[in-house]
């Protein structure tokens, strides 16, 4: 046997042994790890508890000279090819209360804790500022990155801290909210920082004395529909749950990954000059201009309802993009281009998706 020959079966017999040690499988399908259940595959697949789990992955990944994608509840994303990458699923989990005065309360969260498990989890000790955002589907680490909203709330409201696995040196770095930068649906971790760190953890500020946002969407209304005259963390978490379950298709039931487009913003000459035309178009001001729904520019483009194939737009929320069961992530790509197009054409306004193409 050649020195080469041999060489290689040892790199071989290395390799191996890691897999097995820290369970990388290959050539995995990712169908149970998206909201829209699309099956593609992954080179190589992961699920990592530990920061330790983190760090031998992401040796193997640079052993094996391959890139990383970390994959947290798969609910914002749309996977278009399979995926040539180490996929690591992020399960780093832990609550721990980190400090607390008369008036708030700091808790620090594991990154691959489930989003709304870890609402509940509040809205059971009485801790208030994440009741709005229930029922949103995802991880606690990917909630930072798209800053997540709902119902006038965003994961800034609340947000204290994060650490982060900076993925070439392994040190772990603390970023308070100015250092995120959050925007609308962004913060740095997509785009200057993007695919830099590893989120390990987000820290929360939250209230023993909330103050309730019940004024968006429609929050007061159902609250008087229960019957509720004194909200309450628990009471406004279950109309939120209520509308949404209303209006949104479960993914288990049927694939999607929640509202597929951000609501646009336009200057507030152009919403004045789109009310003449549509004296019905909503708007919500903001430091920007005027927020328009995205849901209710697709539905008047005659999109709500409407199916192609095997995807289609939802009946009941025509911001939600669907997969009935077989269709593929291209298939989505094209409805939703076809859609853009369309708005566009009809109200000269650009929608950008919220959902991240893979």
């Amino acid at each position: 046997m050649t020195a080469n020959r041999f060489q290689i079966q040892i790199k071989l017999a290395y390799f191996a042994s890691q897999l097995e040690h820290m369970k990388i499988q290959e050539n995995i399908s990712l169908q149970p790890y998206n909201t829209f259940g699309i099956d593609k595959k992954a080179r190589f697949f992961v699920i990592a508890r530990s920061i330790s789990d983190l760090k031998e992955a992401l040796a193997f990944a640079e052993e094996q000279k391959i890139e990383i994608f970390v994959l947290g509840g798969g609910s914002n994303i749309l996977l278009t090819d399979n995926l040539d990458q180490l996929v690591i699923k992020n399960e780093l989990k832990g609550i721990e209360i980190i400090e607390e005065d008369g008036e708030n309360i700091w808790v620090k969260v594991g990154a691959g804790e489930v989003w709304h498990d870890w609402v509940i989890y509040t809205i059971d000790q009485n801790w208030g500022g994440l009741e709005n955002l229930s029922l949103i589907p995802g991880t606690v680490g990917a909630s930072p990155m798209q800053n997540i909203g709902a119902y006038g709330v965003e994961i800034r409201d609340t947000f204290d801290s994060l650490e982060a696995l900076h993925r070439v040196d392994k040190s772990i770095q603390k970023f308070d909210a100015l250092a995120c930068e959050f925007g609308y649906r962004e913060s740095v971790f997509k785009h200057k920082l993007k695919n830099q760190y590893i989120i390990t953890s987000v820290t929360f500020k939250l209230s023993k004395q909330p103050k309730f946002n019940i004024e968006y969407g429609a929050i007061k209304e159902t609250l008087d529909a229960f019957n509720i005259q004194s909200p309450s963390v628990k009471a406004i978490s279950d109309a939120v749950i209520h509308i949404r379950q209303s209006k949104l298709p479960d993914p288990k039931e049927i694939g999607n990954a929640g509202s597929f487009f951000k609501n646009p913003t336009i200057s507030d000459s152009t919403y004045q000059s789109l009310q003449k035309e549509h004296p019905e178009i909503p708007g919500y001001p903001n430091e920007e201009g005027v927020k328009v729904p995205a849901g209710w520019l697709i539905e008047k483009a005659g999109w709500k309802g409407k199916r192609i194939g095997k995807v289609g737009v939802h009946e009941k929320q025509a911001l939600v993009l669907v997969n009935y069961g077989g269709g593929q992530g291209e298939e989505i790509v094209s409805l939703a281009r076809e859609i853009q197009a369309s708005v566009l054409e009809k109200f000269g306004i650009e929608l950008s998706p919220e959902v991240n193409f893979l």
